[in-house]
């Protein structure tokens, strides 16, 4: 994914916004899946206004910009939407280390996993208070805007946090009967 289908998708939900304002936007909700720092996003929206996928009006009394998204920009989503495939990682650091785990003293592999389930739980903890601050916001044109993302991003932290616990809780019990 580009940072370009992100903050298109956020000019579709938000409507117009000023580069700081989709940096906002991009902090509490993209973020979560795909990473953008302030300095990449302005550059970007420069390269897409000259390809005519966004406008741009002088908004504000400091020469604040804002940007909107096109009829080719709204075409440019759909297409990627609908007509690409996404990337199939085919690496997870996760997954070795699962992989590996019976390479660790059973007391590692349990500290480890203990450690990633307060990870995985914070980070549940962190979504969740996301989606409750969403139902009190009507910040979005689009309601359901990011809606489906994080209630993917909570089920799949919620299962990674579940299977730190219960492999953790195995490898103590299969440590204890040695």
């Amino acid at each position: 994914m580009s940072l370009r289908i992100a903050l298109l998708g956020l000019l579709t939900a938000a409507g117009p916004s000023s580069g700081y304002d989709l940096t906002k936007l991009f902090e509490s909700s993209i973020s979560n899946a795909w990473q953008a720092r302030h300095s990449q996003i302005y550059p970007e929206l420069n390269k897409m206004a000259a390809e005519g996928l966004v406008t741009v009006e002088e908004a504000g009394p400091r020469g604040r910009k804002s940007y909107a998204i096109t009829k080719e920009g709204s075409a440019e989503l759909r297409a990627w939407m609908l007509d690409e495939q996404p990337e199939r990682p085919h690496r997870s650091e996760g997954a070795l280390r699962a992989f590996l785990l019976p390479t660790l003293e059973p007391h590692e592999a349990v500290a480890l996993l203990r450690e990633q389930a307060k990870t995985h739980a914070a980070k549940l903890a962190q979504l969740e208070g996301i989606r409750a601050r969403r139902a009190e916001s009507s910040a979005w044109r689009k309601p359901a805007f990011g809606r489906y993302a994080l209630d993917l991003g909570i089920r799949q932290t919620r299962l990674m946090l579940d299977w730190a616990e219960e492999t953790a809780a195995e490898i103590e019990r299969s440590a204890g009967q040695d």
